[in-house]
């Protein structure tokens, strides 16, 4: 797609290392490289200003002190792309403000699943609340512990669980769960295994609370591995429709976000989950994704 130009694009990334294991990888700087991109390594105890020369900034670094080195930068070189804005990116740390943009949107059968929020002085006997739930950490900012997710099955299932937590509606989808990615004005819908359903009868028997990685467990066995093959993606509409509200309303660039098809209604989509700068390897083809992107927000400056 790009021509390279006379001096390669330089462009700085500060990353957890978990996030740059992942996401700095040789493909990709070999791709990024063929094509007039070069990616560095930021040092973020040193000031920004003191490293580069940058043509764009990428970063998934959230402590203060990082925020008022990128503030600094900014107020000095106000024509430099930092992907993305630390006010923007904090909305999807909390999976309540997360969803609302999602509500904010209206688009034909799309929604998000009912949800409360479960505080220390939350009663929960006197809670009118429908089993089974997901119980995941209030937080979403990528650590362990806002990945550690359990399914409930009744009142007494949350009596093991440490407040806050957001309590979701359970919907049976299929066992199949589609991953849309964006980077700037490109995105790609895959489709990875989830939860499995479960049935009416097995429910009516299972008490207190699993962790998610026990519950495949509950599968009965066989046949899984077909449907999975079998199910078709969402309408290529409805996808576009929702990468394009969500890039307006959450004023991101590099974000992806988990739907389910409603067991109860196969035309009805529920967005469960948006993630910042998620694992874009796991995407095909994201080195020329992220290439093509990064020379977009360069060239555009």
């Amino acid at each position: 797609m790009s021509t390279l130009s006379s001096k390669p694009y330089q462009i700085g990334h500060a990353l957890t290392p978990k996030k740059e294991k992942t996401f700095i990888v040789p493909s990709l700087l070999s791709h990024a490289s063929e094509n007039g991109v070069v990616l560095t390594k930021i040092d973020p105890s040193k000031p920004l200003i003191q490293q580069g020369p940058f043509d764009c900034i990428l970063h998934k670094l959230y402590d203060s002190d990082w925020k008022q080195n990128l503030q600094d930068f900014a107020s000095r070189n106000p024509n430099i792309p930092i992907i993305d804005s630390p006010d923007s990116i904090e909305i999807l740390h909390s999976r309540i403000s997360m969803l609302e943009t999602v509500s904010k949107l209206r688009i034909t059968n799309t929604g998000v699943p009912k949800q409360i929020t479960i505080t220390e002085s939350t009663d929960t006997e006197d809670l009118k609340l429908d089993f089974p739930s997901i119980a995941k950490p209030l937080d979403a900012d990528g650590s362990e512990t806002s990945h550690i997710m359990h399914l409930v099955f009744d009142k007494g299932g949350l009596k093991n669980l440490t407040p806050p937590f957001v309590l979701q509606d359970f919907v049976n989808h299929g066992g199949v769960i589609f991953k849309v990615y964006v980077a700037g004005k490109y995105s790609r819908c895959v489709k990875r295994k989830s939860l499995p359903d479960i049935s009416e009868e097995k429910l009516a028997n299972l008490k207190g609370s699993l962790p998610f990685s026990q519950v495949s467990n509950l599968a009965a066995a066989g046949g899984e591995g077909c449907e999975f093959e079998k199910t078709e993606m969402p309408p290529e509409k409805l996808v576009e429709e929702l990468v394009e509200g969500l890039k307006e309303e959450l004023k991101l660039n590099l974000f992806n976000f988990d739907v389910i098809r409603d067991g109860r209604n196969k035309d009805n989509y529920i967005v469960i989950d948006i993630n910042y700068f998620p694992g874009y390897a796991k995407m095909p083809d994201f080195e020329s994704v992220i290439t093509n992107f990064l020379l977009d927000v360069c060239s555009n400056r």
